[in-house]
């Protein structure tokens, strides 16, 4: 039987009382929300945790969705659910409602926070990805204050993350940009499952012509990728079929995927080559059908 081992427990009541205890306890303690991640890891002794924040009754003050001019904030204990069903984040990042219905089931949706799919830091995860493509950042706080960490930083490696002892994630920003759209695509042995490949696109249009673009691929590498040779391509280029090949085919030959159960090595490339050009031609006719 899977059981983890002792640990103590308290309820925060606060994000400042949050942080008062993660000071306190140091690197023996860990937050839990959903719990989909840390509790499977603690069952098996994966996860050494001696002492357990519950922060689940800070959804009030860090669960919203709020599309303001130029950004859009997350708390970071904004469920998938929420994120899946907000019609407004929907009309600005439609990438967001294309990755949430495809992440696990109902279940997981309905208690899954997005800080705890950042902070887990799983190489295989689906957000991380879509926020690495947005050039998100994440706003850390701590006991004298707050520091915000892009995307590109803030995954040091599998399973580790740039939020330290006494400090907690409490936000997402991600910026937003006039004729620009997104898209997201999965593919996975089962409805639900973890990634064989995912693959996370944001495409910025002015004159007729790409300027800006940025691909992030979850379950190819030791942590989540953006590959700058592919947005360099991009740039400057005419959108269309054979500019999409070539990303994907230089998307694939940059990442680093392993053969493990859920396939070869190249058929991940394969599935990064695929993707790379669906995820480009989705985000482009969005813009071109004003889905921003």
């Amino acid at each position: 039987m899977q059981v983890p081992g002792p640990f103590e427990y308290d309820r925060a009541t606060s994000v400042e009382h949050a942080i008062g205890l993660l000071e306190r306890r140091g690197d023996a303690a860990r937050l839990i929300a959903g719990g989909h991640s840390l509790l499977p890891m603690m069952k098996l002794r994966l996860a050494d945790v001696e002492y357990l924040i519950d922060i689940n009754d800070l959804h009030d003050e860090l669960g919203y969705v709020a599309v303001e001019p130029g950004v859009v904030r997350l708390g970071a204990l904004t469920r998938h659910r929420e994120l899946l069903e907000s019609d407004e984040l929907a009309a600005v990042l439609p990438i967001f409602r294309d990755a949430e219905r495809v992440i696990a089931d109902p279940v997981v949706r309905n208690r899954g926070t997005i800080g705890g799919s950042l902070c887990q830091a799983d190489p295989s995860e689906d957000l991380s990805a879509v926020c690495s493509c947005l050039d998100a950042e994440c706003v850390v706080r701590n006991g004298s204050g707050q520091r915000v960490v892009p995307m590109a930083e803030f995954h040091r490696g599998p399973y580790e993350t740039a939020v330290g002892d006494g400090e907690m994630l409490v936000e997402v920003r991600i910026p937003l940009h006039s004729r620009s759209s997104s898209a997201f695509e999965k593919v996975e042995r089962r409805a639900g499952d973890w990634a064989v490949v995912s693959a996370a696109a944001a495409v910025t249009m002015a004159d007729g012509v790409i300027a800006d673009a940025r691909i992030g691929f979850a379950a190819v590498g030791p942590h989540t990728v953006v590959i700058p040779a592919v947005s360099e391509l991009l740039r400057g280029g005419t959108p269309g079929d054979q500019l999409y090949e070539r990303a994907g085919a230089l998307a694939a030959e940059h990442c680093e995927p392993t053969t493990d159960m859920r396939g070869t090595a190249d058929y991940k490339r394969h599935l990064v080559r695929e993707l790379t050009r669906r995820t480009l031609r989705r985000s482009v006719r969005r813009i071109a059908d004003g889905r921003s």
